[in-house]
């Protein structure tokens, strides 16, 4: 039993030092894309459905940071936009 929770601390603790590295040394737009990515994958798909607010909340930072980043990726086709929709290129 001390070794399933050793073992589930672990994973937290680790996935706080993701967080921390990732909001310390990467730019935002590396961070948003890759948090797009995951959530795909989660929902094994290309396409999420979410707000721009909503990633906005997710991601800390301000809703016209979030969009203005979104319209970027989307000239150097990473993403396509869609109502309330992300898709992975």
């Amino acid at each position: 039993m001390a070794r399933l929770y050793f073992k589930l601390y672990h994973k937290r603790f680790e996935e706080l030092l993701e967080v921390v590295n990732a909001v310390a040394f990467k730019k935002l737009d590396d961070r948003l894309l890759d948090f797009i990515k995951r959530k795909a994958a989660l929902n094994n798909a290309n396409t999420i459905t979410i707000t721009h607010e909503q990633l906005a909340t997710e991601m800390g930072t301000a809703r016209v940071v979030v969009s203005r980043l979104l319209k970027q990726m989307e000239d150097n086709s990473l993403v396509k936009l869609g109502r309330n929709k992300i898709t992975l290129m």
